[in-house]
């Protein structure tokens, strides 16, 4: 396995940057109760399909309280579309138990409290850090898990090996977007089936490891 130089990594980044400034989340949320929900729910999701599911749930349901007065079974009706809704809307109901006996509806701005609630790993975890409180953090899903050795960005075999290695790696500018650069990368371009290199920005520097 080859991997890139400091300097070839900067470039990587830099490319990506000049090519969309500000990258976002395409999961699609009203506030930070209902991102949190999103990120749970899209576990071994599309996002596409989680933002179909939220559309009419997020409408009548988008506070904890809310949530619990919906109840289980109507929580299901709304998300049975998506993988292992069950243990979702589980999940789901008892972090808004969680959240409104424990953080006062409000949730956590760290990863020790965020991880203590239920349906809560490191990656969504650090989705949530990112996203909403706007920290450096680097999760990793199965794109980066995929992608990233591929590149020559980070060297590992588990989505913590992953998540350290390009945390070392990456320069700290670049750390607020960088996961949702990867993401975005994986997701349209460095696909698993296919990859679209002739396309690709970065094919040049690629290690295609």
């Amino acid at each position: 396995m080859f991997l890139l130089q400091q300097e070839e990594i900067k470039e990587i980044f830099e490319r990506f940057k000049k090519e969309n400034p500000n990258p976002t989340s395409e999961l699609k949320w009203t506030n930070s109760f209902t991102l949190l929900v999103s990120v749970v729910l899209s576990a071994q999701a599309t996002d596409k399909s989680v933002n179909k599911a939220t559309e009419s749930l997020y409408k009548i349901a988008d506070t904890p309280q809310k949530i619990l007065s919906l109840g289980e079974d109507n929580l299901i009706s709304y998300i049975k579309s998506i993988g292992l809704y069950k243990s979702k809307a589980k999940h789901i109901i008892e972090l808004s138990k969680m959240l409104i006996s424990e953080c006062v509806s409000k949730i956590p701005d760290n990863l020790e409290d965020l991880i203590k609630l239920p349906g809560v790993g490191r990656k969504t975890a650090n989705v949530v850090l990112n996203v909403l409180f706007n920290k450096p953090t680097m999760p990793v899903d199965t794109h980066l898990l995929r992608i990233s050795p591929k590149i020559g960005l980070a060297q590992g075999s588990t989505p913590l090996e992953i998540e350290k290695s390009l945390c070392a790696r990456i320069p700290q500018e670049y750390m607020n977007h960088a996961h949702h650069w990867l993401i975005l990368h994986g997701r349209y371009i460095c696909t698993a089936r296919n990859p679209h290199c002739e396309n690709c920005i970065i094919n040049d520097i690629c290690k295609h490891n």
